[in-house]
C-alpha cells in the first residue's frame, strides 16, 4: 500500500506557478501548431500566420518564462537533489525548447513577412510546424519525467 507524499504548504504557490505556466505554454504550442497547419492549407494564410506569430510573442514566450521561473522557485523551496534524473530531463527539455521556440518564432515571422509580400511561405511554415510538434512531444516526455520521477 502506498501513501501520498505530504509536502509543506509553502511549496504550493511555486508549484502552482510552475504547473500553470507549463499548462498554458503547452496549450499555446498546440494552438500554434493548429494555426501553422491552417496556414499551409487555407487560402487566408496571412491571417493564420499573423495570429500564430502574435501567439508566439504575446503568449508562448511569456508563459515559458513563468514556467521556468516557477521551476526555479520550486527547486529553491524544495532543496531537491540537482542530480536527479527528472530534474535533468526537465532542464534539457526546457533549455533546448527555448532555442527551438526562438527558431519557430523567427520562421513564423519570416513566413508572415513573405505572405505580406505575396510570395509562398511553405518552405518556412513546414519546418516551423514540425519543430512545434517536436516541442509538444518533448514537453510530454518532460511531463512524464516530472510525474514518474525516474531514478
Amino acid at each position: 500500500m502506498t501513501y501520498a507524499s505530504i509536502r509543506p504548504d509553502d511549496w504550493n504557490l511555486p508549484l502552482l506557478v510552475h504547473v500553470l505556466g507549463a499548462m498554458v505554454f503547452v496549450g499555446l504550442l498546440a494552438t500554434i501548431a493548429v494555426l501553422l497547419v491552417a496556414a499551409l492549407r487555407t487560402d487566408d494564410r496571412a491571417a493564420a500566420l499573423r495570429l500564430a506569430f502574435r501567439t508566439l510573442l504575446i503568449g508562448a514566450l511569456p508563459s515559458y518564462i513563468v514556467m521556468r521561473v516557477g521551476a526555479e522557485w520550486v527547486a529553491a523551496e524544495e532543496n531537491v537533489d540537482e542530480d536527479a534524473a527528472w530534474i535533468g530531463i526537465g532542464y534539457i527539455v526546457t533549455d533546448l525548447g527555448l532555442l527551438l521556440l526562438i527558431v519557430v518564432t523567427v520562421l513564423t515571422g519570416l513566413a508572415k513577412r513573405r505572405v505580406g509580400r505575396g510570395t509562398e511561405p511553405g518552405r518556412l511554415v513546414r519546418p516551423a510546424t514540425a519543430i512545434t510538434l517536436l516541442l509538444i512531444a518533448a514537453y510530454a516526455v518532460a511531463l512524464w519525467a516530472m510525474t514518474a520521477k525516474p531514478a
